[in-house]
């Protein structure tokens, strides 16, 4: 949910230089099931643009409604919507949807934490009933640093309160450089996760050849910048040459990433792990074990997009210890 964030902060600074009001709306309880849980936002513009989405977008529009006495009162209130009468979802929603104007102390803060990858909290204080209430509103909490959203927000509060806490982006680091790296950049771009391409400068391959990516790191394997792989950072090996394959392994063996995928059949990644054996004897392998290798989910991928689908697919799984399986098979919820 960080990206969305980074999202409405970098749409904010652009309304806010055109001298448009905004409020804040977040799903901060909810009894039952819906389509979104708590802890997503969207920003509200006063000329009735909307950006990010609590909802399928279903929800949107009553969100939209209800902000318009925010705006001409500047109180903070909640709302709820019954999606049992309404979308069948079984479900209530709470949102509050408070002013938002942050100050440059939270705007700096905020571009400090994605910039470093640092994780941060949201406090947001509520009450699970329609309209307006005292000292509603949310916290951002950075290390030690508490921001309100609202100054007169007090920190003496005895409202319910939700708290979340926000990793840093996802991220996808791509070992390589061919037309399917491009395709994979692209949907995890869509996604809303941090991109960066590593190619060797032989290569002579640009920003250009990858839109929107955050990074190119066009250097050789053994400069390979490991320390930006972290544990929020999938990383992917798809050279399409045996040879820079075994450099890399050998460059990112101590890296821990939360997924790592090799590109190809399962005899290349045999013959890979035993020849890269030959070359250093004296290595720990152990990290052989965390290599998913070929990388991707059996979904028949052959196109280049459907390969990148099969990725992020397997990613997503794995980072969140999902069983992947058809939907309509799940016995429980589908969030449980």
């Amino acid at each position: 949910m960080t990206h969305e964030l980074k999202n409405i902060f970098r749409e904010y600074s652009k309304l806010h230089e055109k001298g448009l009001n905004t409020v804040l709306a977040t799903v901060v309880a909810l009894d039952g099931s819906s389509y979104r849980r708590p802890g997503v936002r969207m920003l509200i513009c006063e000329n009735g643009q909307m950006v990010g989405a609590v909802s399928g977008g279903c929800v949107e529009k009553e969100v939209l409604f209800q902000a318009a006495s925010v705006f001409k009162t500047g109180k903070s209130k909640i709302m709820t919507y019954d999606g049992r009468f309404r979308l069948g979802c079984e479900g209530i929603l709470y949102i509050l949807i408070e002013p938002f104007h942050p100050k440059q102390e939270l705007l700096e803060c905020f571009e400090r934490a994605l910039k470093e990858r640092n994780s941060f909290k949201i406090c947001s204080y509520f009450q699970k009933e329609y309209g307006e209430h005292g000292n509603i509103g949310s916290f951002f909490v950075f290390d030690k640093e508490q921001i309100a959203l609202n100054p007169k927000l007090s920190k003496e509060n005895n409202n319910v309160i939700y708290e979340q806490e926000l990793k840093p982006c996802y991220k996808i680091a791509i070992v390589g450089g061919e037309h399917d790296a491009v395709k994979l950049s692209k949907i995890a771009l869509e996604m809303g996760w941090e991109v960066s391409v590593s190619v060797v400068p032989a290569e002579g391959k640009t920003v250009a050849d990858f839109p929107g990516i955050d990074e190119l790191w066009n250097v050789e394997p053994i400069d390979l910048p490991i320390e930006k792989i972290d544990g929020q950072t999938a990383l992917i090996l798809m050279t399409h040459s045996y040879v820079k394959d075994l450099k890399y392994l050998n460059a990112v063996k101590d890296c821990n990433p939360m997924y790592f995928g090799l590109l190809g059949p399962s005899k290349r990644r045999e013959k890979l792990f035993n020849e890269y054996i030959e070359l250093y004897p004296d290595d720990n392998f152990d990290f052989f074990d965390k290599i998913h290798g070929p990388a991707g989910l059996n979904i028949g991928a052959e196109a280049p997009e459907e390969i990148a689908i099969a990725i992020l697919s397997e990613i997503l799984a794995v980072v969140r210890r999902q069983e992947p399986m058809m939907l309509k098979n799940k016995k429980k919820g589908i969030h449980n």
